[in-house]
């Protein structure tokens, strides 16, 4: 009898062969269905994948993963520190270059076309005065103003860099110009003929030059001198965004090596070294190159800037002065102030006079104190400035001496010796030789300033000179830096 296993499986079967079960499929197992009545078997599927900033966490919390944070971040950070250094440099830069090279020099044009203008009509009326034909010398000045006017007129247009204000003065001035000369014309005209129109020929284009031509270059004057402060400002603007994210900056740096410091023991990562030294150099270089700028800068204005105003407004007003004392004797008490007025009935040309000069010297008998040529000597600095500001106060001290004796004639109806006070020479104690003298100083006093100005700029714009790039070289070796520390250390954990 042959023995069989009994109850057990059929050969072949392969039950009792192997114990092991099959390896679980990764592929998707459909759920089996089961006998009749009951639910389907449920076949689990494969492990829930964690998502990407799950794992980005993880890494994170791990040594090696928290460097990486770290590198990433300090890249960010030296870098926003590099940008912010190079575009607050680069403004500041450009600034003070236009402080040299544009607008101061706008607004010295702007001056110079005020002048000439005022000069222009000083030497029309003195012209006037001579009778007949005018002096050489004196239709020559008056040529050469209008050159001038006109050349610094084209040249103020050409570098208004989109200022409406200052563009439309120009485009004023321009129009009035040949209006003005050709008034100018008229009266010479008139004047060689011995025609009394001579006489209104010129006070109207003096009108004209005092209530239209003057109001706007001096409107010009003021446009640019605004545009000059503005350039300051922005020369000067401390940069605190780039300081603070400099501070910032080498502040983790140092965070970051006193961390790795505590968990390695190791006293000196040189690539985290070399990164602090580079954004420490920046931060210094920033902060002393600013300070030595804004200090330079700050010089020019107050002993350069503040100083031009102050001269070119007495020169200003020594011209309209001038020009009121001549139109005095043209008129001969034809034009008075208006009743209901301060010094209603009295010669206007002559109370334009007296107001000019008080705005010159300051009050009679105040020795120049309280006007604009003792502001100027309180701005000098050296004698090269204050000298020249004292000479042109003892010859304004002398002008006003001499027109109160032209004036003494004058109304005395002694018109001719009036007249000979006014045009004549110095030996004729005249007041023209007075003013003459009075202006070559005050040239000389401006010449000597704005050599201090442009001398005091040019420093300040020196002291800012490469750190444009300076920024970007010394930020780009700082993330160098900090990546090569950062990578020493993550290779100890491979």
């Amino acid at each position: 009898m042959s023995s069989q296993p009994t109850g057990g499986a059929p050969p072949g079967s392969g039950v009792g062969v192997s114990s092991v079960p099959a390896p679980r499929s990764s592929a998707f197992v459909p759920e089996q269905p089961g006998p009749a009545g009951e639910p389907a078997a449920h076949v689990p599927g494969p492990p829930h994948e964690p998502g990407l900033p799950t794992r980005l966490r993880a890494q994170a919390r791990t040594v090696p993963g928290g460097l990486r944070v770290v590198a990433g971040l300090l890249t960010v950070l030296i870098g926003a520190f590099g940008v912010a250094a190079s575009f607050q440099m680069a403004e500041r830069s450009d600034a003070a270059r236009d402080v040299l090279s544009r607008s101061q020099p706008l607004s010295a044009d702007a001056a110079a076309v005020y002048r000439s203008l005022a000069d222009a009509n000083t030497a029309a009326s003195s012209g006037f005065l001579a009778g007949g034909l005018e002096p050489v010398e004196v239709r020559e000045r008056y040529d050469r103003d209008i050159a001038t006017a006109s050349r610094k007129l084209v040249t103020a247009a050409a570098a208004t860099d989109g200022s409406a204000e200052s563009a439309a003065e120009i485009e004023e001035l321009s129009r009035l110009l040949p209006v003005y000369t050709a008034r100018i014309e008229a009266a010479r005209a008139n004047n060689r003929q011995g025609l009394p129109l001579g006489g209104a020929w010129l006070r109207n284009a003096n009108d004209l030059m005092q209530e239209e031509m003057l109001p706007a270059a001096e409107r010009l004057y003021q446009a640019e001198k605004e545009r000059l402060r503005t350039d300051y400002a922005t020369a000067q603007g401390f940069p605190w965004v780039a300081v603070g994210l400099g501070v910032l900056t080498v502040g983790a740096l140092g965070g970051v090596q006193h961390a790795l410091y505590r968990r390695t023991n190791r006293r000196f990562n040189v690539g985290l070294l070399g990164a602090t030294a580079a954004c420490g150099v920046l931060l210094v270089w920033v902060t002393a190159g600013h300070t030595l700028a804004s200090a330079q800068l700050s010089a020019s204005y107050e002993h350069g800037v503040r100083s031009l105003n102050v001269l070119n407004d007495a020169r200003i007003s020594a011209l309209k002065a001038r020009g009121g004392e001549n139109l005095t004797l043209v008129a001969r008490g034809a034009v008075t102030v208006p009743e209901g007025r301060k010094f209603a009935g009295q010669d206007s040309y002559d109370v334009a006079y007296r107001a000019e000069m008080a705005r010159l010297l300051g009050a009679q008998g105040d020795g120049g104190s309280g006007g604009l040529l003792g502001r100027a000597l309180e701005l000098a600095d050296d004698a090269g400035g204050s000298d020249p500001v004292r000479a042109a106060t003892d010859r304004a001290g002398e002008w006003r001496e001499r027109h109160l004796k032209a004036r003494e004639y004058d109304e005395a109806g002694d018109y001719e010796q009036a007249l000979k006070r006014v045009i004549g020479t110095e030996k004729d104690e005249a007041t023209g030789a007075s003013f003459d003298r009075l202006d070559a100083a005050l040239e000389k006093a401006l010449a000597h300033e704005q050599g201090e100005f442009e001398r005091a700029a040019r420093s300040g714009g020196s002291a800012l000179t490469g750190l444009v790039a300076g920024s970007l070289v010394l930020a780009a070796l700082g993330t160098a830096g900090a990546g090569v520390g950062i990578a020493r250390r993550l290779a100890e954990y491979r």
